[in-house]
């Protein structure tokens, strides 16, 4: 229950700050950084075949890439895909940095 709490209050004062600085242009102290970072017009989608399909090969190589077992219905060479599966493929990329690349993969348009 006091988990629960804390994670509802938590969202809503992201929620909040993301609002604030989208209304004001100027982020509330403390949680500059979150809040500048989910509504950043001016992040870089990384570069799929560059950056983000090397993380998998390194990761997912046997199975999900031509050649592998389930390839055939999650080919990991395909941005499709990895949009499609989205956090679910953090079961196997568990670095942080490899993560956070992932998310800013799929959340810039």
């Amino acid at each position: 229950m006091r988990a629960a709490l804390l994670i509802l209050a938590l969202s809503l004062a992201l929620g909040f700050a993301a609002y604030h600085l989208a209304r004001s242009g100027t982020p509330i102290a403390g949680v500059q950084s979150v809040a500048a970072s989910s509504t950043d017009s001016n992040a870089k989608k990384p570069d799929f075949d560059r950056e983000i399909k090397p993380i998998f090969q390194a990761r997912c190589q046997p199975c999900h890439f031509q050649g592998g077992q389930v390839y055939d219905r999650m080919p990991f060479d395909k941005p499709e895909t990895i949009t499609r599966l989205g956090a679910k493929l953090f079961t196997r990329i568990k670095d942080e940095k490899e993560q956070r690349l992932i998310r800013d993969f799929l959340a810039t348009p």
